[in-house]
């Protein structure tokens, strides 16, 4: 694994929220169609938070790199179709919550700068408690209908990091509406009444601080993984979501992530030794609209004290400059904490998602932050997606990593 150095420092903004609302909203459970494309990402509703939470979420006037409108086709091409997946509910110390089954169906409508991205999602609604047991009932899916993607969605409100050669993508949520109409469908179904916070089952914030998904595909197959970080109003991590989304129609089985280990140590297992890759760093335009490339090496290891000892060095293409940055920390069952207050959790199929332990922190002391997720396919081969922060939440940059194990 590697926690990834930020880069640079910037002001606080004390101005509270100031976002859209849409109010999207779960339709009549139904029987599933998946005959033609829909859809994909997009925000949810939202309100005004107050002035002594640390929120990020208003609307921006930049984006992680201004989207051209061939930028914007081909991203819509890399998620259009039909996917059959699981979505995951990990809390911060990576134990699995719930998985529930669901399909996304996307496509798009329009034409030059008017072409738009849509998707509807449907989950596999749980049945009621209530209900007779038994019996060959047909599954009954909720379909919830997501914000459309356009030119000024991407540029304005989602702050899309696109990275079309190397499948990769990532992007801001205002709200974690959709993400909790997963879960109140697919745990509670029928038999949700409404509360605000239902009994046995954690649901997002209304106000979260940071709602940010990172996507990366598959090197070998038609699958990809969407992550979720969500940081409560104080900016703490107050859950970790993920879908594991395999593209087709007639798929049987959804893909889903599967941990047959006892020992948690194994999940970190996979990221020691020495990774050789490449990186390329999308940077906001207000921050210059410039783009680098880096070879990296990158190395974790264990000393004979069982800390964590993580070295990794940049070498900046054009630019003659080498950057060394080595961190320390402590690895307690699936969760790694570095001295500088950054934190790993580690998540079954060689996956982990890091994050600050402590955002509202670096807010107080101007600091930039970051989000991580890793994606480990293969013994030999990783990508990490990496999303830098201002104190503002403005998405400074996004870089994407392709490494190899040496």
């Amino acid at each position: 694994m590697a926690a990834f150095y930020p880069v640079g420092t910037f002001c606080i903004n004390p101005n509270p929220l100031n976002s859209i609302s849409i109010n999207p909203k779960s339709h009549r459970p139904q029987h599933i169609p998946l005959k033609t494309p829909l859809s994909i990402n997009a925000t949810s509703s939202s309100s005004s938070s107050s002035s002594s939470s640390t929120s990020y979420n208003k609307p921006q006037d930049t984006s992680d790199e201004a989207m051209t409108i061939e930028a914007l086709r081909r991203f819509i091409r890399l998620n259009l179709g039909n996917w059959t997946g699981s979505f995951h509910q990990f809390d911060p110390k990576g134990k699995l919550l719930h998985k529930i089954d669901t399909r996304l169906s996307a496509g798009s409508y329009g034409e030059n700068d008017l072409i738009s991205l849509i998707q509807t999602l449907y989950i596999k609604q749980c049945s009621s408690s209530y209900s007779a047991s038994g019996g060959d009932e047909e599954d009954e899916w909720a379909e919830y209908k997501i914000k459309e993607t356009n030119m000024f969605t991407a540029d304005k409100y989602q702050q899309i990091g696109f990275f079309p050669q190397e499948k990769a993508f990532a992007l801001r949520y205002q709200t974690a509406g959709m993400l909790e109409t997963v879960l109140r469908e697919g745990v509670l179904g029928e038999d949700d009444i409404g509360e605000e916070s239902p009994k046995n089952l954690k649901i997002p914030s209304k106000l979260p601080s940071i709602v940010c998904e990172c996507c990366l595909y598959s090197l070998e197959k038609d699958l990809r993984a969407r992550a979720f970080h969500i940081m409560d109003p104080k900016g703490f991590v107050e859950m970790l979501i993920l879908f594991l989304e395999e593209k087709g129609v007639g798929i049987v089985t959804a893909p889903f992530l599967d941990d047959d280990s006892k020992d948690d140590a194994s999940r970190i297992t996979p990221h020691l030794g020495t990774w050789k890759g490449h990186s390329v760093t999308k940077r906001s335009g207000v921050y210059g609209a410039t783009e680098s490339e880096a070879d990296t090496v990158t190395s974790l290891g264990l000393d004979d004290n069982g800390q964590l000892i993580q070295n990794q060095t940049s070498t900046y293409k054009g630019k003659k400059a080498t950057s060394n940055v080595r961190w320390t920390g402590s690895i307690s069952d699936n969760l790694v904490t570095y001295d500088g207050g950054y934190q790993i959790t580690l998540l079954p199929g060689g996956m982990y998602m890091g994050c600050p332990c402590d955002v509202g922190k670096h807010v107080a002391e101007t600091k930039s932050f970051h989000l991580e997720f890793c994606w480990l396919e293969s013994p030999t081969k990783r990508q990490r997606l990496v999303r830098t922060y201002d104190v503002d939440g403005l998405a400074v940059s996004t870089t994407y990593f392709l490494e190899t194990k040496v």
